[in-house]
């Protein structure tokens, strides 16, 4: 356990530099336990280094403190409590059950509890018997690299970009299991795309040229859990449309003019982001929250 305040992330006057050229600059940010933050902005302005400095694998000007510890100095008990999942899946050669014992035994957690986390995104490990880790597809290292992040008790989560390569079903458990420790863990949740990542948090802070260009509080969205009952109906059926709502999951009805199914509630922006692409086909769209099922 970190301490008192485990949770709280503290950046301070953080600067980072490669060979004379400043990627961060004077960079100031403060996330309290419970709080999702997304972390914004275009390729190169600084956020992978940002992480990267939170982490502790690079030296920097400026104080960092992930509950109360400096990630450089501390690193092994920050790293105990923290969850993160990469952008890009590390290149690792060993087989699937020797990464998730390799897993447990650095995080001290059971085994067990990441399977159960991977069995949830629709990926049994046992499924992959010794496979080394490279050799999955993109989804499958993905919902690994996931499942060893949040099959454990942490403090804090870093996330670049972490539902990039998951399927609908997917998403909507990853949204699930992030509602469940919501009140509990802070994230800090990374993206180039505002759209990908707004129903998750209720504060963006946006980085351009290594400086924060801003910070604010957005309307809160809601449960991450939340489902939407989802209705389309089409013009006319078209097959590229109808490709594009069978890959969320929607049923095709009515000789393939109508669609229907539940969408995750987080992903109603990236859904409605795919569904503009056929705006004049589309006769009607409804969006509805649903019932829950334990109701």
């Amino acid at each position: 356990m970190i301490g008192a305040t485990a949770g709280d992330v503290r950046v301070s006057g953080l600067s980072k530099a490669f060979r004379g050229t400043r990627v961060l600059d004077g960079v100031d940010l403060a996330i309290e336990p419970g709080e999702r933050v997304a972390l914004v902005g275009a390729n190169g302005a600084g956020k992978t280094t940002l992480i990267r400095c939170l982490l502790g694998q690079y030296t920097h000007e400026g104080d960092v403190s992930l509950g109360g510890l400096a990630p450089r100095s501390a690193r092994s008990q920050v790293l105990q409590r923290v969850g993160f999942v990469p952008q890009l899946p590390p290149p690792l050669k060993m087989p699937v059950p020797v990464l998730l014992d390799f897993a447990s035994a650095v995080c001290g957690s059971p085994r067990e509890r990441m399977c159960e986390v991977s069995v949830r995104l629709g990926l049994a490990p046992d499924s992959l018997g010794r496979r080394p880790f490279a050799k999955l597809s993109g989804g499958q290292k993905q919902k690994l690299l996931i499942a060893v992040a949040l099959g454990r008790e942490t403090d804090v989560l870093i996330l670049d970009e972490p539902a990039a390569n998951l399927d609908p079903d997917a998403r909507a458990v990853f949204f699930e299991l992030l509602a469940e420790r919501a009140e509990r863990t802070s994230m800090l949740i990374s993206s180039h795309r505002l759209d990908e990542v707004a129903a998750l948090v209720h504060r963006v802070v946006e980085l351009d040229r290594g400086k924060v260009a801003l910070d604010d509080r957005i309307a809160d969205s809601g449960s991450l859990a939340v489902r939407l009952a989802c209705r389309i109906e089409l013009a006319r059926p078209e097959e590229a449309a109808a490709r594009a709502l069978r890959a969320w999951g929607l049923r095709e009805e009515a000789g393939g003019r109508v669609f229907e199914g539940t969408l995750a509630g987080p992903d109603r922006l990236r859904f409605l982001g795919t569904v503009s692409r056929y705006s004049a086909l589309i006769s009607s769209l409804e969006l509805r929250q649903a019932p829950r099922e334990d109701a």
